[in-house]
């Protein structure tokens, strides 16, 4: 499904975060990136959904290489993408359910089948019954929940996260993995960067250490 061909990522002014690095990730594959703070595991996910572009080498999606393609062109291949990263983008204006809706709405749902949907999201990670509460009530556990439900929500094949368990207690971060382990148990490929890969029992295991591939 995902295949990494000889990855080099620089940011100006000369900062190296990811060097020669090369990996395949079959469809239907649980794996945890590891590595040291700035070891290169958010550019490395980044990648995947073109939010960032190799220096050089090749993001190979299905196929496709997904550096290569134009801005008309991702809305596309990120329908097929759930992201949950660091920065969770919750809409604190909106209801848990109107933030679950949104991804249905923009690409054309009608209400009714959105509604359906959303709801079917929101049950799957335990928050249903706060449908109707504004995100700033919520724990962060069930902030963290609410990311995952919105990124799953239009059924995507290929499941991102980076570091959804961080800042979370010890209970909550094993409830928070355990929604990413039901995923996988479904057939949904997921990759999880992560500082804790004992979260994800089972998980193949890439190791970064400053930027490259062990």
């Amino acid at each position: 499904m995902i295949r990494f061909d000889s990855i080099t990522k620089r940011y100006p002014p000369d900062i190296t975060a990811l060097t020669d690095v090369s990996a395949e990730i079959a469809a239907g594959e649980l794996i945890t990136i590891v590595g040291h703070s700035g070891a290169g595991k958010s550019t490395l996910l980044k990648l995947i959904p073109a939010i960032e572009r190799p220096t050089r080498g090749a993001v190979l999606v299905n196929g496709q290489n997904v550096g290569a393609l134009g801005s008309r062109a991702l809305p596309f291949l990120r329908r097929n993408l759930g992201l949950v990263f660091q920065d969770q983008k919750l809409l604190f204006d909106r209801t848990v359910l109107a933030n679950v809706l949104l991804p249905l709405e923009i690409t054309g749902f009608s209400r009714k089948e959105a509604q359906r949907r959303a709801e079917a999201a929101l049950d799957k990670v335990g928050l249903l019954q706060r449908a109707r509460a504004m995100p700033i009530a919520l724990s962060g556990g069930e902030q963290q929940r609410l990311a995952i439900a919105r990124a799953v929500v239009h059924r995507p094949s290929l499941l991102l996260a980076d570091e959804p368990t961080a800042y979370l207690d010890l209970d909550t971060a094993h409830d928070v993995a355990s929604i990413f382990l039901e995923f996988h148990r479904v057939g949904v490929t997921v990759l999880v960067a992560t500082y804790d890969d004992s979260l994800f029992p089972g998980a193949r295991r890439l190791l970064l250490d400053h930027g490259r591939m062990l």
